[in-house]
């Protein structure tokens, strides 16, 4: 709980800058267009602060519920407009005025998307390198023979060079075809190729991680669960365990890597475990009770001691990537427009049925998203910015009546019809979308909440 304020606050900076950058695509684009703009409003309902400004005394106002926000325009179906202002009302414009005006919120999240992609890469970022872990049994990844501590350098041809590469390639691949070819290379500069069956990405309507499915886990080494630094006051101080001691069992159960030995301990807070621990070639018998402490939503627990450093035990998992100023422009560019047509797809297959619909996620998640990334650092934070940016962009493109995507829909009908369509017409329609908005958040909402009981 202590995470609130500082999640809230990171979750509060993206809704903000996306909402104003939004509006100001549809405000800048009004004004381009000539059409006069009455109010400029983050967030809807009751005012709760404005100021008249400009040359057209336009409202710049703050309104008591921040999930969106509105660009009013001068407009006969809303009001009187005077005779000498007709030329500037929303409605009098032409059909590709009008669009562009509509088009112009999502097309400024898009813009945001590319610019933020772009810092991000000018200034460059610590990636984590493609190794993998010990996949699960049963897992495809155990099925493909995947080794602890292979890298992997190509998927179906496509260089791979950091974690998040991988990551994004698998899920691409595994929304339209059943495996992969990996070529992998070891420790010891061994080649190798396998194949990695894709389908159980899915298998549950993309709900959860879809890596974690196929087995795809990062590396972690193969170290003997030998106790190196130990925490002064921690429950393994207080239980007697001293650096050099070497783990032989918990609870009665052998031990034979360190991660074991952590696994056993994260999954017993506040529980008491009996260890067998081999010191000075003499056996002992000691119990802890690790601390049950909060992780990133999660009670885990923890005893405050560290793995012994071993020769050679180290290697390193990380790169710093920086690209120039024109190549991180390309990047931002492919990023932007790979991710936007990802999301239509998924969208897609969320609405035959191929993805669930508990996939959808809320404010609730997004904040914690939000919180999460912002803790990881600067480029993570405006990473996740830039996701959230394109996602709100393809989402007001879609459609459905009360979104941008919905008023353009409206247009080309026009343009087929040669004529408007009836005020009863747009109406229903807006009923129509309403409802489906609302069905949309409901889901989200109850999404969140799902995920907030499960842990």
């Amino acid at each position: 709980m202590t995470d609130l304020p500082f999640y809230l606050i990171a979750f509060a900076v993206v809704l903000g800058v996306l909402i104003i950058v939004h509006e100001l695509g549809h405000y800048f684009a009004a004004r381009w267009c000539g059409v006069k703009v009455l109010r400029f409003s983050i967030g809807f309902g009751p005012v709760l602060w404005q100021k008249k400004m400009g040359r057209d005394a336009t409202e710049w106002a703050v309104s008591a519920f921040p999930l969106g926000g509105y660009v009013k325009m001068l407009d006969e179906r809303e009001a009187e407009v005077p005779s000498a202002e007709l030329h500037r009302a929303f409605n009098r414009q032409g059909v590709g005025k009008r669009s562009l005006i509509v088009a112009a919120g999502p097309l400024a999240n898009f813009a945001l998307a590319i610019l933020l992609y772009w810092a991000v890469f000018i200034y460059g970022t610590n990636e984590l390198l493609p190794v993998l872990g010990t996949p699960p049994e049963g897992s495809p990844a155990a099925a493909a023979a995947i080794r602890n501590g292979e890298q992997v350098r190509q998927a179906d041809g496509m260089v791979v060079s950091t974690w998040d590469e991988l990551r994004w390639l698998l899920l691409q691949k595994a929304v339209d075809q059943e495996s992969v070819s990996l070529e992998l290379i070891n420790e010891r500069g061994e080649i190798a190729v396998r194949r990695l069956d894709l389908r159980a990405a899915g298998e549950q309507g993309w709900e959860g991680d879809a890596l974690e499915r196929l087995g795809i886990r990062f590396y972690r080494p193969d170290m003997p669960p030998l106790i190196g630094e130990v925490v002064a006051g921690s429950p393994g101080a207080r239980a007697g365990l001293l650096r050099g001691d070497r783990v032989v069992s918990v609870d009665g159960l052998p031990v034979g890597l360190w991660l074991d030995f952590v696994a056993k301990v994260r999954e017993s807070a506040g529980k008491s475990l009996r260890l067998e621990i081999l010191r000075d070639e003499a056996e002992l018998l000691l119990e802890v009770r690790p601390d049950a402490v909060e992780e990133r939503g999660r009670t885990v627990g923890k005893i405050g001691v560290a793995v012994m450093d071993m020769p050679g035990g180290r290697r390193e998992l990380r790169t710093f990537v920086r690209h120039d100023f024109f190549a991180a422009g390309q990047l931002a560019l492919a990023e932007t427009w790979n991710k936007s047509v990802f999301s239509i797809v998924m969208m897609g297959k969320m609405l035959v049925g191929e993805v669930s619909l508990k996939t959808l996620s809320g404010p609730v998640t997004i904040a914690d998203y939000a919180g999460q990334s912002a803790r990881l650092g600067l480029d993570y934070y405006l990473r996740f910015m830039a996701l959230v940016s394109i996602s709100l962009g393809v989402l007001n493109l879609l459609p459905i009546p009360v979104l941008d995507g919905g008023h353009l829909l409206y247009h080309m009908l026009e343009v087929v019809r040669r004529r408007p369509l009836s005020e009863r017409s747009m109406e229903i329609g807006q009923q129509i979308g309403m409802a489906i908005l609302f069905a949309l958040m409901a889901f989200a909402f109850f999404n969140d909440i799902s995920r907030l009981l499960n842990g």
